[in-house]
């Protein structure tokens, strides 16, 4: 199992696809890797030799990945909660941001349903 950017990256699938489990690293950005640092995209985790994984490592620090980017999101959010902008608004109060609709669904947002109990009605 070879460790990139202090990620166990599995060693039974394709490179492209296996450096995706790093955080920041998608298809793309993986194929681009793979390209810099000269090693076949169709070739498995388990073939590279050590001198492959040294030059992916290289091409890896290049980009903003795991921890730091993470943060940098964090920061990012903090931001935007704290200058009180729509978005950060949204944030703070656990709600959907890009528009979406909350009054059938953002369940994922919103958490679990709280019930609200009806009024009771006055007798005479």
């Amino acid at each position: 199992m070879a460790r990139i950017a202090g990620v166990d990256i599995p060693k039974n699938k394709r490179g492209i696809i296996a450096l995706t489990y790093i955080f920041g690293i998608g298809k793309s950005r993986a194929k681009e890797i793979l390209e810099k640092a000269q090693v076949s995209e169709d070739k498995k985790v388990q073939e590279w030799n050590d001198e492959e994984i040294g030059n992916i490592r290289e091409a890896v620090s290049y980009f903003k990945i795991e921890g730091e980017l993470r943060s940098e999101i964090q920061l990012n959010i903090k931001r935007l909660m704290d200058i009180g902008c729509y978005r950060g608004i949204r944030h703070r109060v656990g709600l959907p941001l890009r528009g979406q609709r909350t009054k059938n669904n953002s369940r994922t947002r919103k958490g679990k349903r709280k019930t609200v109990a009806n009024k009771k009605k006055a007798t005479k």
